[in-house]
């Protein structure tokens, strides 16, 4: 099953707002992340500038995480970034 780009932002929100309320994360999540973000920008499916400009953020995030000694301090460090990704996002989400 092929995911549209409002399943592909919906899930990235999910994991994002997950990752941000539980201080914690796994390495598959962050592989999750840049698989999201890659396939967004490799499709040109994302018309927002604003979103487009946080991609490359939010995929070095995901990058970051992968091999980060400590999920929590990782995620901590990014905390006014997921603030900021999290808010574009849901910005660009029709929840259904």
């Amino acid at each position: 099953m092929t995911l549209d780009v409002n399943n592909q932002l919906t899930l990235l929100l999910d994991i994002l707002d997950e990752q941000q309320i539980d201080c914690c994360a796994s390495v598959s999540e962050y592989q999750q992340i840049k698989r999201l973000v890659k396939s967004m920008l490799a499709n040109d499916s994302i018309a927002d500038e604003q979103l487009l400009r946080l991609l490359p953020d939010i995929y070095n995030y995901g990058r970051q995480g992968e091999s980060a000694q400590s999920q929590p301090d990782h995620i901590t460090l990014n905390k006014n970034n997921l603030d900021n990704w999290i808010s574009a996002i849901q910005q660009n989400t029709t929840l259904e």
